[in-house]
Order: C-alpha cells, then sequence, then structure tokens
C-alpha cells in the first residue's frame, strides 16, 4: 500500500475529502516522527510499538575494493509488531474469515494431539508444502516438467 492508497482509504472510511485525509496522514506520520526525535517510543495497543534503537559505530568493508571503512553510531527507527496485530496476520493466511477459521483449526489441532498424533495431525495440514513441492520440481526443471507431462496426456 501506498501513501496516496492509504489516503484514498481515510477519505473513504472516515467520508473526508482526500485533502483533508492527507493532512490527517500527514499530521500522524509528524507526530510519529517528532514522538521518536524526542527518544521516546510509542505504542499502540494491538498494533504495535516504535522505538529507536541506537546502533554503535563499526567497522566494514568497502564491498568494491574491500577497503576498510569507518561506520559511524546512528539512530534506526523499529517497528515491533503487536501480539494482536500477528494474530490478525496470522488468521489472514488461514482464510478470509480467519476470526472464526482459526479457533476451529486450534480445536481439531488439541484433539488430534490428545489422541497421541500430533505428527499425523500436521501431516494432514501439509498439503499446501506439497503444492510448494509441486512448483519445485517445475523451477529446478521447467523443460523436464513440461515434457514429462506431455506423454502423460
Amino acid at each position: 500500500m501506498t501513501k496516496a492508497e492509504l489516503v484514498e482509504d481515510v477519505a473513504r472510511a472516515a467520508e473526508l475529502t482526500k485533502k483533508d485525509a492527507e493532512r490527517l496522514v500527514e499530521i500522524v506520520f509528524e507526530s510519529i516522527i517528532d514522538t521518536l526525535n524526542q527518544g521516546e517510543k510509542i505504542e499502540l495497543r494491538g498494533f504495535g510499538s516504535f522505538r529507536v534503537r541506537e546502533r554503535g559505530a563499526r567497522r566494514g568493508r568497502n564491498p568494491k575494493t574491500g577497503d576498510p571503512v569507518d561506520i559511524p553510531a546512528k539512530r534506526v527507527p523499529y517497528f515491533k509488531p503487536g501480539k494482536e496485530l500477528k494474530e490478525l496476520i496470522n488468521e489472514d493466511e488461514n482464510g478470509a474469515g480467519g476470526a472464526e477459521e482459526a479457533p476451529a483449526a486450534n480445536t481439531t489441532q488439541p484433539e488430534l494431539s490428545a489422541a497421541g498424533t500430533p505428527n499425523q495431525a500436521a501431516r494432514p495440514t501439509d498439503p499446501p508444502s506439497p503444492d510448494a513441492a509441486e512448483s519445485a520440481p517445475s523451477e529446478g526443471g521447467e523443460g523436464g516438467g513440461e515434457q514429462t507431462s506431455s506423454p502423460l496426456a
């Protein structure tokens, strides 16, 4: 998502003009930057936290020449996602209605582990891995995969 797309989403959701939404997004960004510049952290419950980390001076190498280079100390912004954000991201991977599907998946896994077959429970949920395995041979032998499928067809 670009900044322009974010502005459009904010304008649509808040029923604002794009100009007002853009100013609102700018104010939020400026506030985050100003707070971090003051050395403070920003905690947004359910989303995550922004902090500034100090990186010490170190000695690196110029990749082109191999000569040693002094890299000065600097401050870098750091974002740590919150627990709820991580859960929401993982729910989206499980399906569009992840909030309903994730607990169902969690309830089936404990039942299987209680039956003493946690490894077998993991294996039936692995069919996406064979899909990845199917794509891996096509990457490794693109022409070979097509030739193999031709005689079978």
